[in-house]
């Protein structure tokens, strides 16, 4: 009968081992909804969780969606909307403005969204990054971070330089 304790060093799950850069102690663990909660905790970024149990983040000009997808949850999805919508007559410029977002910036990939009931264009920034592996939580810290800093940046851009809101 064979113990964990018969494993040669180096075979136990991703999400049990110790992370060598850094400093091995941090831990890395499956990411869940839970833990995204506790880096926005960290990092002092109030949120709401939604009906879907999907959490979100709320600033004046934008909000910011924390969900996990695919078949096993194994996708993180950041979701950043302004509050701000188009007019449909908009639409190519829309267009035109999101796609110099995505040749000129990282992380975030932007587009337009599907009308609304009211008729309006909603406009999204989105990053989806595979989780199956897991996360150590300072890891974890700095996507919820980055997500939030470029979030604002992307409102900003919109309102300012992206000419759009």
């Amino acid at each position: 009968m064979r113990t964990d304790e018969d494993e040669p060093p180096g075979n136990e799950p991703a999400h049990a081992r110790p992370d060598p850069g850094h400093g091995g102690g941090a831990v890395v663990r499956p990411v869940t909804l839970l833990r995204v909660a506790g880096a926005l905790d960290r990092l002092r970024i109030r949120y709401l969780t939604d009906g879907d149990g999907s959490l979100l983040a709320l600033w004046e000009r934008h909000a910011v969606l924390f969900a996990l997808e695919g078949p096993s949850d194994d996708v993180l999805v950041i979701r950043a909307r302004p509050h701000a919508t188009v007019p449909p007559g908009w639409a190519e410029r829309s267009y035109r403005v999101v796609n110099e977002w995505n040749h000129t910036r990282r992380f975030y990939k932007a587009y337009v969204g599907d009308p609304t009931d009211r008729r309006q264009l909603p406009l999204y920034a989105e990053m989806q990054l595979p989780v199956a592996a897991g996360a150590h939580d300072a890891l974890l810290d700095e996507v919820v971070d980055c997500a939030a800093v470029i979030a604002l940046g992307f409102v900003d851009w919109l309102h300012d330089e992206g000419g759009l809101l």
